[in-house]
């Protein structure tokens, strides 16, 4: 898939899946691009990967088909053009709380005269050889996904998706819920009331909901895409490894019992 079929599917706000890596090996990347994911998100957050091996995994994720994008570890210029400048198609942008923010995040993203993006020349820009083709592509195709992890997001959330070049939006239900001041609950009706409130912006601005499904289990799946919601990304690589493990140990010791 490319940057701008991605970016058509959310545009039409399309049901799109994919899903998030935090092992920092080439293999774990392959084998999900292989698996038929659309995109893969490098998790720069909440993970030990370094940006060496960020740019290792974009390549194969690019070169399996499948849309590489980075969740940096925050909304920081330097931060952000580094990891574009590695070859990410896009970024998610977490703690985006303001309208502020969200046009920081853009502007790290784009060039001149669209944002204020420094220029330098490394693998997106084939290391010095094809930067004014990437120049037109960037700021045309490339992708913003801001997070909305807080109650503040939440009550910005229109001023946030007013913002040219944002793509779309994820919520973060983790954060979120800890915002609320009851981390993990999701079905608090404080959680719920503000995931509502999301759901019904998002579908007045015609914008691309997204949320990310923690626990490896399609049906959830289905019932996001119920609610609305069309960027999905679906579980992460150590609960697809650790669950699959758990189930068929699980199964296999009930039969040697």
């Amino acid at each position: 898939m490319k940057a701008s079929d991605l970016k058509k599917k959310l545009k039409r706000r399309a049901v799109t899946l994919g899903s998030w890596i935090t092992l920092g090996h080439t293999s774990v990347a392959e084998i999900m691009a292989k698996a038929g994911f659309e995109w893969l998100v490098i998790d720069m957050e909440h993970s030990v990967i370094t940006l060496d091996i960020a740019q290792q995994l974009i390549q194969v994720i690019e070169g399996c088909g499948a849309v590489p994008l980075v969740r940096v570890g925050e909304n920081n210029a330097t931060v952000i053009k580094r990891v574009m400048d590695a070859g990410a198609y896009g970024v998610i942008v977490p703690m985006v709380n303001t309208k502020k923010q969200a046009e920081a995040a853009v502007n790290a993203v784009k060039y001149p005269p669209v944002g204020s993006r420094g220029v330098g020349l490394a693998r997106a820009q084939g290391y010095g050889n094809t930067f004014e083709e990437y120049r037109d592509w960037v700021n045309k195709e490339s992708i913003v996904i801001a997070q909305i992890e807080h109650i503040d997001a939440v009550n910005n959330l229109e001023a946030i998706l007013s913002v040219e070049g944002i793509d779309g939006c994820i919520i973060g239900p983790y954060d979120l819920s800890a915002s609320l001041g009851v981390p993990g609950k999701f079905e608090h009706r404080d959680v719920a009331a503000a995931l509502k409130k999301v759901e019904r912006i998002c579908k007045a601005k015609k914008v691309a909901l997204g949320y990310h499904i923690i626990q490896p289990d399609y049906k959830l799946v289905l019932e996001k895409k119920a609610s609305g919601y069309s960027f999905i990304a679906f579980s992460l690589d150590i609960l697809f490894l650790g669950n699959s493990c758990r189930e068929q140990l699980t199964k296999l010791r009930e039969k040697l019992a």
